[in-house]
């Protein structure tokens, strides 16, 4: 089933693109967070996304809020892609995909694809965004609409 808007998030501990273990015990109950799930660096959808949230990452900033996108891809990998597209947030490994079971996002495609949510956590730690679509482009004003709004 997964987490719905008003569950406490759950809190992990993964690599980021520098291998740098991150907490978000530290975060999560703090500050508001943007959490989103992409299937893979370098495709299309996920370069078009990661590219939007950079785009418009000072406005989550501005509005108080930390930014992490999460794949199964490597460290290494998620180094590449966050040097490429200068992406000013972190990339986290999730490489056994238990953050992603942990926040229950399901694959799509027949099971083929990660799937790609978004939640949005405030900072006493509540989930008050859950949006699912693989549809890139409307994850970012999505979340920056409740962002904004916490």
């Amino acid at each position: 089933m997964g987490l719905v808007i008003g569950d406490k998030a759950p809190t992990f501990k993964i690599k980021n693109q520098n291998g740098d273990l991150i907490y978000a015990g530290e975060f999560i109950g703090n500050t508001p967070l943007v959490i989103y799930f992409y299937p893979k660096n370098f495709t299309p959808g996920c370069t078009a996304q990661a590219c939007s949230f950079r785009d418009q990452y000072q406005d989550f900033v501005d509005a108080g809020a930390k930014v992490f996108g999460i794949s199964s891809d490597s460290v290494e990998s998620h180094q590449r892609f966050r040097k490429k597209y200068n992406l000013p947030f972190d990339t986290l490994s999730d490489k056994n995909n238990n953050v992603r079971r942990k926040y229950g996002v399901k694959s799509t495609l027949l099971g083929l694809l990660p799937g790609r949510e978004t939640f949005v956590i405030d900072a006493k730690g509540i989930i008050q965004m859950r949006f699912n679509s693989m549809a890139a482009a409307k994850h970012i004003p999505k979340a920056l609409q409740v962002v904004k709004g916490l």
